[in-house]
């Protein structure tokens, strides 16, 4: 996965932090409204509780990713002026970011649908569409305001569920593919074998996956939060992102793609 395509907070004005709003829940301990800084921010922009945000209760913020989203708004779109110093800025860059994280997002998935052997015959519209976006990503704020994104978004989708077929083509006709329609929350699937399966937009939240097969499962848009994947192969499945895994729980024995980290709180 290429590098840009991962958030770097470094070299972001913690735009998650001020930007995006949050309710009180399971993943938040209270609310926050958008272009509202988070009380736990701090003026360098980092995070007074950085290192226990689980602890308290600020489970939200683990699982989010940009997809490098917040450096480009921060650094390229923005030229690194910092909205703390720019207010009469501040409400278009809190404007912009998400609409950009959504394009961002969308890149990460089509880069992985490219390095796919199995969508080989989908690569001329998969790099059109590719560059098509990366294109939007470098308009002026006030255009990307004015994209259409959610019609992008359909052409974008509909070569994913493309190469999802492709990818999963060897399992698709065996009758036990996909759950559509179906939820799986709290599920026992415990050392199942769900290779290939189409998980997309399912919900699995505090799902029993432990020790499950799940290589080669469609997981897009799946809501893993709380599921335990201790154990489980999850070697080649298909648009498995960071932020899912940081919303699982597993263990050193979890295997996941090359492109994604073992969370720190799975070792805790």
């Amino acid at each position: 996965m290429e590098d840009y395509l991962k958030s770097d907070c470094k070299n972001c004005f913690a735009l998650c932090c001020v930007a995006l709003p949050y309710a009180k829940s399971a993943d938040f301990p209270f609310d926050k409204d958008d272009g509202e800084p988070c009380r736990n921010l701090c003026s360098n922009n980092q995070c007074s509780i950085h290192n226990k945000l689980r602890s308290e209760g600020f489970r939200g913020c683990v699982s989010y990713e940009c997809f490098g989203a917040g450096q480009h708004v921060s650094q390229v779109i923005f030229e690194g002026q910092d909205w703390r110093d720019n207010p009469e800025q501040s409400k278009i860059m809190f404007t912009v970011f998400p609409l950009v994280q959504q394009l961002y997002e969308m890149l990460w998935y089509i880069s992985q649908a490219l390095s796919l052997k199995e969508t080989i015959s989908l690569h001329p519209d998969l790099q059109l569409v590719y560059e098509n976006t990366l294109a939007f990503t470098k308009k002026t704020p006030d255009e990307i305001i004015n994209l259409d994104i959610a019609s992008h978004r359909s052409i974008v989708n509909d070569l994913l569920l493309k190469t999802s077929e492709l990818f999963r083509k060897d399992f698709i006709h065996n009758g036990t593919n996909s759950k559509k329609g179906k939820d799986c929350i709290g599920a026992r699937l415990k050392g199942t074998h769900l290779q290939g399966r189409n998980f997309r937009g399912l919900l699995l939240i505090a799902a029993d996956l432990r020790n499950a097969d799940l290589r080669k499962v469609d997981f897009i848009g799946a809501d893993l939060r709380d599921a335990d994947i201790s154990g489980a192969d999850l070697t080649d499945c298909l648009f498995l992102t960071q932020s899912q895994v940081n919303s699982t729980k597993g263990n050193v024995h979890t295997r996941l793609p090359s492109y994604l980290i073992k969370p720190k709180h799975w070792l805790n």
